[in-house]
C-alpha cells in the first residue's frame, strides 16, 4: 500500500511540472508545425493524446501553435477546414485513441473530397498493449483506426518507433501539399512520451512545400490559341481558382468571355460583374444554363473544378462535350472529363498569367470593346456598391425577393443579409436547404469587379461534395479564428444545429463574432421537400419547434427570434459584428417555400433534362 501511495505522489509531482527536462516527441511534432506557421491545432484532449497537448501548452506559452478544443472531434476537423480555407495555412486536427479517432473520420472525409490540406494526428494505446484489450484500443488487432483512415487520406501510417517520426511526418506533409488532401499519422502513447532524439527539427520542411509553378507548357500553348481563336468563350470558375481569380477575371475581360461559377466557386466572383451569368449546377440559375445552350459558344473553359454531379449541372451533356477545356492543378479531377477537347495541368495562377501575357501580346484593347468603362465600374463598385450594383442573371421567384410577409421568406432573408452586414463579411452555408437558398439567392457585395489577386476562402462558401451537415458551424469558427475581428455569418438549419450546435460554445470561449443564422422550419427541410417532389412517403423529417434563441442565451451567446423582415431590420448589426462572442438569429422561415433543388431531384430520379 505504501508503494502505491508513493507512486501516486510521484505522478502528481510530474504532472505539476509542465516543463520536462528533455523535449519529447510531442514537442518535436509541434516544432514542425511552428515551422509551417500553423497557429492552431483543433481537437479534443484525452489520455492517449496527452503528450501532444502537453507540447501544445508549452508551445502556447512561447507564442507558438496552441490548441483549440472542440466539443466533438468532427467539429474539430470542420474548424481546421475553415481555418485552412481562409488562412491558406495547413489544417491540423487531432484526437485521442478509439472513439476520438473514429469521430474525426467524417470531417476528414469531407476535407478529402474538398481538397483541404490537412494533417490528422491520432493517438493509440501503448505498443505493449496492442492486442491485450486496452481501454479504447484501436490498433490493427482491434478496431483498426489506421485501416479506417486508409480511404479518406493521401498518406496513412502508424508511427511505431521514435526513429520513424521525422521521416513519416515529412512524408505526410509533402504528400499533403502535393495532393491537397489530408494525411493521417497515428502515434502510440509510449512513442509520444519518448524523449526526442533532438531538440529541434532536422530539416526545414517549409522550403519544400511552396506551391508549384510547374505547368504543361505545350498544353498552355494550345490553350492560348484556343482562347484567341474562340468566337464565343464561356469561363466556369471552380473553388480551386482562389489564388488566381484576379488573373482569370482579367482573361475573361480581355477575351469577352461570359463567366459562370460552380456552387463552390460562387464566392470568388462579384455577382454584379458585368460578365457574370450566375451559378451552373446545384441550386444554380436558369441564365447560366442558357449560356451553355447557346450554339454559338465554341469553347467552355472549366477551371479548378472536379466537375462532380453538383458542379456539372448533373453531368449536363451541354457542358461535358468536345467544347470543354479543363484546367486543373489537382490532376485527379481531370479523370472526370475524358470527353474534353483539352486538358491543361499545372499551377492555375501560372497558367493564366501566361494566357494574359499572350493576349496582350496580340494587341487586345483591355476591355473597351465590352461597351463599358471598367475603371469607372470598379470605382463605383468600391465606393457605393449598393447603389451601383446590377445583376446580369435571373433568379427563380424573383417577386419573393421583395416579399414582406410573415413568416419571412427564405428568399427575402438571403436578399437582406448582404444589405445588413458589412461588405467584408464571410458567409458559410450548411448542407441542406440552407446551402440551396444561399447558392441561388445570397449575393454579397464582397468582391471588386476586377477580382482580388488572392480571394482565399471566398466571400461565400459551401461544402457540396461530401456534404456533411454541421460543416458550416465548425468551419465558421475556424474561419473567424483565421480572420479575427471580421464578421462571419454561418447559415445553417435547425437540423444541422441539433447535430453540431455545441460548437457555438467554442466561439463563446474564443470571443469571436460569428453570427449563426438558423433557418428554422421545424423540419429537415431539404429532405421534406425532396420527398414531396419525388412523391415519396413523407416520413422522418419533423423536428421539434424549439426556441434556439433561448438555447443560445443559455450557453452565453446573444440570441434573437426573427419572424418577419421587420424583425430582421430591428437588429443592431453593427453591435453584433463588434461583439466579443457569437450571436444566434433564430429565423422562423416559411416552411412551405420549396428550395431550388431541381438538379438534385433530377439526379435522384435519374431523369434527363
Amino acid at each position: 500500500m505504501q508503494k502505491k501511495l508513493t507512486h501516486f505522489k510521484d505522478e502528481k509531482r510530474v504532472v505539476g511540472n509542465p516543463e520536462p527536462t528533455q523535449s519529447e516527441i510531442g514537442d518535436l511534432i509541434v516544432s514542425y508545425l511552428k515551422q509551417l506557421d500553423v497557429d492552431f491545432v483543433f481537437g479534443v484532449p484525452g489520455g492517449a493524446i496527452e503528450p501532444i497537448y502537453n507540447a501544445l501548452a508549452r508551445s502556447a506559452r512561447a507564442g507558438g501553435p496552441r490548441p483549440i478544443v472542440a466539443r466533438h472531434e468532427t467539429g474539430a476537423a470542420f474548424m481546421a477546414d475553415g481555418y485552412a480555407r481562409t488562412s491558406g495555412k495547413l489544417a491540423v486536427c487531432c484526437s485521442t485513441t478509439g472513439p476520438g479517432a473514429t469521430n474525426l473520420i467524417t470531417g476528414v472525409a469531407s476535407a478529402r473530397e474538398n481538397h483541404i490540406p490537412m494533417l490528422v494526428i491520432t493517438a493509440q494505446t501503448a505498443l505493449s498493449t496492442f492486442g491485450a484489450g486496452a481501454f479504447q484500443e484501436s490498433s490493427c488487432t482491434g478496431v483498426d483506426v489506421v485501416g479506417m483512415f486508409e480511404f479518406c487520406t493521401c498518406y496513412n501510417s502508424l508511427v511505431s518507433h521514435v526513429d520513424q517520426v521525422e521521416r513519416k511526418l515529412n512524408a505526410a506533409l509533402m504528400k499533403i501539399y502535393q495532393t491537397s488532401c489530408p494525411a493521417h499519422l497515428s502515434f502510440p502513447l509510449d512513442v509520444l512520451r519518448s524523449p526526442s532524439p533532438r531538440p529541434q527539427p532536422s530539416w526545414d520542411i517549409s522550403k519544400h512545400l511552396g506551391p508549384s509553378a510547374l505547368m504543361d507548357t505545350q498544353a498552355v500553348d494550345v490553350l492560348c490559341r484556343e482562347i484567341l481563336d474562340a468566337k464565343k468563350l464561356v469561363i466556369i470558375i471552380g473553388d480551386d481558382c482562389s489564388e488566381a481569380i484576379g488573373t482569370i477575371l482579367e482573361v475573361a475581360v480581355l477575351s469577352r468571355a461570359q463567366i459562370l461559377t460552380t456552387p463552390h466557386g460562387k464566392g470568388l466572383v462579384s455577382p454584379y460583374h458585368p460578365l457574370y451569368r450566375g451559378v451552373i449546377g446545384f441550386a444554380g440559375h436558369r441564365t447560366a444554363e442558357q449560356v451553355l445552350e447557346d450554339s454559338e459558344v465554341d469553347i467552355i473553359l472549366a477551371i479548378g473544378t472536379p466537375l462532380s454531379e453538383w458542379a456539372s449541372n448533373g453531368w449536363d451533356p451541354l457542358l461535358l462535350n468536345n467544347r470543354l477545356i479543363h484546367v486543373e492543378a489537382t490532376e485527379p479531377n481531370l479523370a472526370r472529363s475524358p470527353m474534353a477537347r483539352l486538358h491543361v495541368r499545372g499551377c492555375i495562377n501560372s497558367i493564366f498569367q501566361t494566357v494574359v501575357d499572350r493576349i496582350y501580346a496580340h494587341g487586345c484593347d483591355g476591355g473597351s470593346h465590352l461597351g463599358i468603362d471598367l475603371e469607372k465600374a470598379r470605382q463605383a463598385f468600391e465606393v457605393d456598391s449598393k447603389r451601383w450594383l446590377k445583376r446580369h442573371f435571373e433568379l427563380d421567384d424573383e417577386a419573393k425577393y421583395e416579399d414582406d410577409s410573415t413568416p419571412i421568406k427564405p428568399q427575402r432573408l438571403m436578399r437582406e443579409l448582404p444589405r445588413l452586414f458589412p461588405p467584408h463579411t464571410r458567409y458559410l452555408a450548411d448542407t441542406g436547404a440552407s446551402f440551396a437558398w444561399a447558392i441561388h439567392y445570397l449575393h454579397p457585395f464582397d468582391r471588386r469587379i476586377s477580382g482580388e489577386r488572392d480571394a482565399r476562402g471566398g466571400g461565400c462558401r459551401v461544402c457540396l461534395e461530401f456534404s456533411s451537415m454541421g460543416w458550416a458551424i465548425g468551419s465558421a469558427v475556424g474561419t473567424a479564428l483565421a480572420r479575427r475581428g471580421e464578421p462571419v455569418v454561418c447559415l445553417t438549419g435547425d437540423g444541422a444545429l441539433l447535430m453540431s450546435g455545441q460548437e457555438i460554445t467554442v466561439a463563446i470561449q474564443e470571443k469571436i463574432p460569428v453570427i449563426f443564422v438558423i433557418l428554422n422550419d421545424a423540419a429537415l427541410g431539404m429532405v421534406k421537400h425532396g420527398q414531396r417532389m419525388a412523391n415519396a412517403e413523407q416520413v422522418g423529417t419533423e423536428l421539434p419547434k424549439a426556441n434556439y434563441a433561448q438555447f443560445a442565451k443559455s450557453l452565453g451567446a446573444e440570441g434573437y427570434i426573427i419572424r418577419s423582415p421587420e424583425d430582421l431590420l430591428k437588429i443592431d448589426i453593427d453591435q453584433i459584428c463588434k461583439r466579443a462572442g457569437p450571436t444566434l438569429l433564430d429565423v422562423r422561415i416559411d416552411p412551405e417555400e420549396v428550395p431550388p433543388i431541381r438538379v438534385r431531384m433530377r439526379g435522384l430520379l435519374n431523369k434527363g433534362k
